[in-house]
């Protein structure tokens, strides 16, 4: 639509795909929108695409105050542009022309004390502030994307009915809820890719272990990620993992997945969930190894070296089903178990990691809610989730999801698969950090008693940093040195 009659109900700054589709996604659901970028020719392609895409209520403008203008009061404005300083530039342009009441919110992958910074910033004048995460991709952002708005309560209020429809939609609901105060919205989205790190991280090993173990084709690979997508695994990242095994290369035989260079990229989320992990004394080792394998698949040369030098120095693989002596139909199924069961552990450190920074902030986080608005719309949609969702209805302070009931007996029932999974891995020289991360961090949390008490003594040995005992109260410190020797010169003494 060239000209607005009227004024529009919410605005939308930052027209590169994803703002483009989100744009169209409202205004297909009978919002009018006016929508602006600094590029003029991305608002023209926008507009082009509202027309042929149904003759959508959607509006192009091309200064700010022209933009700003054209929204009707109090205004609503998502912007969504490159996070940190291109967010601080369309804000200062914005705000010019805005009014006490009206209300920014970021739609980017932020990080959550930007957006604490320009809530405190933006309030001085009277704007509201939502930081938002928006969690799909392109695609999503289209047809239904899980959002995360954190920040003002009445900001929220102001384009609720507007988010409500945008969002995907599932059985119980939409895929958006208001999260909390502040930065709460960008730290959700921060860890839901954290989660995603892992899962991606979990999905490629047993992709690994099947091709290099088992020694299974990419038919074969897409027919059983297809067969796992309709059980307890069914969720978007399996769904895809299927269609990649499917795609043949157009400039060559086979399929393009196998032309792939291995170096995976990132733009920075999963290191700051791991980053928020430590400081909050949160173990999270399987999004620790997630970010770890990404790093390592970037030293290509250096893996190409050390290939040559530790074959040369005599290194031989144990792969090939053949070799080892695998029945492949087991492998399969055990395989299946160990990544379900090392997907939930990812799921209970991200959910971890959320309650911890919840009492820190005082965000009061509804664990339940956040599996619910993952149901849908976003890249870690899983059908497990209904099940997260009912484990914290249950128990809302629930420590870890192994402990509730029901994913209590799932892995009890898949241990010994997860187990042989890994096992046969480490002595085919085939990596699973992720699996043995997942698997490491259930063993140490299951275990009543751990070698803690040895650290802690040798601790207290070097630096006096005292003890305290399981026999009774107080803290300790003992001459470890001084007490060991003299029982030497004891056990001298009696022989």
């Amino acid at each position: 639509m060239e000209a607005s009659p009227a004024l529009s109900r919410i605005g939308l700054a930052g027209l590169a795909v994803m703002g483009q589709n989100l744009a169209l996604n409202i205004a297909e659901k009978g919002f009018p929108i006016s929508v602006y970028n600094r590029t003029t020719s991305k608002v023209d392609e926008t507009v082009d695409r509202a027309h042929n895409e149904g003759n959508l209520p959607l509006f192009g403008q091309y200064n700010p105050r022209d933009f700003v203008l054209s929204i009707q009061r109090p205004r609503s404005v998502i912007i969504l542009v490159k996070a940190g300083a291109p967010v601080d530039q369309t804000i200062a342009a914005l705000a010019d022309h805005l009014e006490p009441g009206d209300a920014i919110i970021d739609g980017g992958n932020e990080w959550y004390e930007n957006t604490e910074r320009r809530i405190r910033e933006v309030s001085d004048r009277g704007i509201l502030y939502l930081g938002m995460g928006v969690s799909g991709g392109e695609e999503g952002a289209r047809n239904g994307p899980s959002l995360m708005p954190g920040g003002s309560h009445q900001a929220y209020l102001n384009v609720q009915d507007i988010l409500h429809k945008v969002a995907a939609q599932v059985e119980d609901g939409a895929c958006v809820t208001y999260i909390g105060e502040g930065g709460s919205g960008n730290f959700v989205k921060m860890v839901h890719n954290g989660i995603e790190y892992g899962d991606m991280q979990l999905i490629s090993e047993a992709y690994d272990v099947l091709k290099n173990i088992g020694g299974l084709s990419n038919s074969e690979l897409s027919e059983i990620f297809a067969e796992w997508n309709r059980g307890e695994l069914e969720s978007f990242l399996i769904e895809i993992t299927a269609d990649i095994f499917r795609v043949k290369d157009e400039h060559g035989d086979g399929e393009l997945v196998d032309k792939i260079l291995d170096k995976t990229g990132m733009k920075g989320t999963g290191k700051w969930t791991v980053q928020q992990a430590a400081e909050l004394s949160v173990a999270a080792p399987t999004i620790a190894a997630s970010l770890d394998c990404r790093y390592l698949s970037g030293l290509k040369e250096e893996r190409e070296s050390a290939d040559k030098a530790l074959r040369e120095a005599g290194l031989k693989e144990e792969v090939g089903s053949a070799k080892i002596g695998v029945d492949k139909r087991r492998l399969i199924d055990d395989v299946r178990q160990a990544l379900y069961a090392s997907k939930i552990c990812s799921y209970a450190q991200g959910m971890n990691l959320l309650r911890a920074k919840s009492i820190e902030k005082g965000w009061n986080l509804d664990l339940g809610e956040l599996a619910r608005i993952w149901k849908g719309g976003c890249i870690i949609r899983a059908v497990f989730l209904d099940r997260i969702k009912k484990a914290y209805r249950r128990n809302p302070n629930l420590a870890s999801l192994f402990v509730d009931p029901e994913f209590a007996k799932e892995m009890v029932q898949r241990q010994a698969a997860w187990r042989r999974v890994v096992g046969l891995a480490i002595s085919a020289g085939i990596s699973t950090p992720g699996m043995c991360a997942s698997l490491s961090y259930f063993d140490t949390y299951r275990r009543s008693r751990l070698p803690a008490n040895l650290v802690q003594a040798q601790r207290d040995l070097f630096g006096a940093h005292t003890y305290e005992r399981i026999d009774r109260p107080g803290l300790f410190h003992t001459e470890w040195t001084k007490l060991a020797r003299n029982s030497d010169a004891n056990v001298g003494a009696f022989n």
